[in-house]
C-alpha cells in the first residue's frame, strides 16, 4: 500500500470489530480513521481561522467592531446547509462531497487575504462555509458506516481532528499575518489541496440510496430536532461568540494579535480533552450527564473571560473548552439517532443547521453590543445555563 502523507499525531482508538476486519483488519482502520481525521483538520482549519485575525480584517476593511458579528455570521451561515447536503449525500452515496468540500473550504481560506471589500470578504466566507456543509454530513456517515461498538469514543477521534484545526489555524494565520500580512494566507490552502486526492483511498464509498431511502418521518422527528436545535444553538452561539469577541477585547486593551489568537488556540486544543472524555462518558454513564455537565461548566466559566489576563486567562480558557467540546461527539450520535434512516442528514443538522441558528445569534449580539463587548460575555453565561435547562427535554431513548 502506498503510504499516506504525514499528518499530526491523533489518538487512535482499537476498535477491534468485524466491520474493521471486513473493511481489510484493524490497521486499515487505522489509516482510514486517521487519514479522515486529518482531512478534517485541514478542513475545519481552513473555514474557521478567520477570528484570530479578525482584528487585522476589520482594520484593512475600516469596519467597526460590531461587523465582527457580521462576518462570523456570513462564514458559518453556509453551515445551515448542511441538512440538505446531508440530505443529498444520503442519495448519492460515494465520497464526492467530501473531496468538494474541502477543496472549496481550502481555496476560499486562502483567498481571503486578497479580499478589499466588505462585500468580496462575505462572499468568500459564505464560500467557505458552504464547503463546510458538504464535507461533514458524507464524512461523518463514513466514519460511522465504519464501526461499531463504543461510537461515542471513536466518533470523538475524528471529531479531535476538526477541534485541532479550528484551534491552532487562528494562531498560525495570525502568525502568518503578523510576518507576511494578509496576502500571506494563501499558505493555508496548500495542505488541504494536496490531501484531496487521498481522500479516494481514506473515505468509504457510501451505498447510492437513489430510490431506495425511507421517507422522512418529519412528525415523529419534529419535537427531539426542536429540542437538539435548541441545545446545540446554544452551545454554537457560545464558541462563535467566545472566538469572534475575544480577540477584539484584547485588541482594545493594547494586547497583540497572537496573543488573543493563542487564548482561542488554547481554549479549543485543549478541549480535545473534552471531546474525548465526553464521547468516552456518554458510552458509559449515558448521555445527558455530559450534556448537563457542559452546559453548567460554560455557564461558570465564560464570563470571566472577559475580565482575565495574564496566565490565568489561558488556563480558564483551556477549562472552557473541556467543557464546551465535551458535547461535540454526543449532539453528532444524538442527530444520527433521530434520523436513523437519513443519518447524514442527522449529522448535518446536528452540526450544520444548529450552528447557523448560532451564527445569527452571533449576528444579533454582535449588532446589539456598541462598545460593552465584555457584556457579551454575561449574555453567553445566562445562554449557557438555560441549555442545561434544554438537556432535561430529550427523550430518554436519545439518552442511553
Amino acid at each position: 500500500m502506498t503510504a499516506a502523507p504525514p499528518g499530526p499525531s491523533v489518538v487512535m482508538v482499537a476498535v477491534t470489530t468485524g466491520q474493521a476486519a471486513r473493511d481489510g483488519g484493524i490497521d486499515r482502520f487505522r489509516t482510514r480513521l486517521g487519514g479522515l481525521t486529518w482531512a478534517h483538520l485541514l478542513n475545519d482549519g481552513a473555514s474557521n481561522y478567520l477570528p484570530g485575525v479578525l482584528p487585522a480584517v476589520l482594520a484593512t476593511l475600516d469596519q467597526p467592531a460590531k461587523m465582527a458579528g457580521v462576518l462570523v455570521t456570513a462564514l458559518t451561515i453556509g453551515q445551515a446547509l448542511q441538512p440538505f447536503t446531508g440530505r443529498l449525500a444520503d442519495r448519492i452515496g460515494g465520497r464526492s462531497l467530501i473531496m468538494i468540500g474541502l477543496t472549496t473550504s481550502s481555496v476560499g481560506g486562502g483567498l481571503l487575504g486578497v479580499a478589499h471589500s466588505l462585500w468580496s470578504m462575505i462572499a468568500l466566507l459564505v464560500l467557505i462555509g458552504v464547503g463546510n456543509a458538504f464535507f461533514h454530513p458524507q464524512a461523518l456517515a463514513g466514519i460511522r458506516a465504519m464501526m461499531a461498538g463504543r461510537q461515542g469514543l471513536v466518533t470523538s477521534a475524528f471529531l479531535v481532528g476538526g477541534e485541532l484545526g479550528r484551534g491552532l489555524w487562528p494562531t498560525l494565520a495570525s502568525l502568518i499575518v503578523a510576518h507576511l500580512g494578509l496576502g500571506g494566507l494563501w499558505i493555508l490552502a496548500v495542505p488541504g489541496l494536496v490531501t484531496v486526492p487521498w481522500i479516494l483511498r481514506w473515505a468509504p464509498s457510501l451505498p447510492d440510496r437513489r430510490g431506495q431511502g425511507r421517507a422522512i418521518r418529519w412528525r415523529t422527528h419534529a419535537r427531539p430536532l426542536a429540542v437538539l436545535i435548541g441545545y446545540q444553538g446554544i452551545r454554537t452561539v457560545t464558541v462563535f461568540s467566545f472566538v469572534t469577541f475575544l480577540p477584539i477585547l484584547w485588541d482594545s486593551r493594547g494586547e497583540s494579535l497572537v496573543s488573543g489568537a493563542s487564548v482561542i488556540t488554547t481554549m479549543t486544543v485543549v478541549g480535545v480533552v473534552g471531546n474525548f472524555a465526553g464521547g468516552h462518558l456518554s458510552d458509559r454513564v449515558g448521555r445527558r450527564p455530559v450534556l448537563i455537565a457542559s452546559a453548567l461548566g460554560a455557564a461558570v466559566l465564560v464570563a470571566p473571560m472577559a475580565y482575565l489576563d495574564g496566565p490565568w486567562a489561558w488556563i480558564v480558557a483551556g477549562a472552557l473548552g473541556i467543557a464546551l467540546f465535551m458535547t461535540a461527539p454526543v449532539t453528532v450520535l444524538i442527530g444520527q439517532d433521530i434520523f436513523p434512516e437519513n443519518r447524514s442528514m442527522g449529522s448535518g443538522i446536528a452540526l450544520g443547521f444548529a450552528n447557523g441558528v448560532g451564527a445569527l445569534l452571533v449576528f444579533v449580539i454582535g449588532l446589539g453590543i456598541g462598545d460593552d463587548v465584555a457584556g457579551v460575555f454575561w449574555v453567553l453565561c445566562g445562554l449557557s445555563a438555560a441549555g442545561a435547562v434544554t438537556a432535561l427535554l430529550f427523550a430518554p431513548d436519545l439518552m442511553r
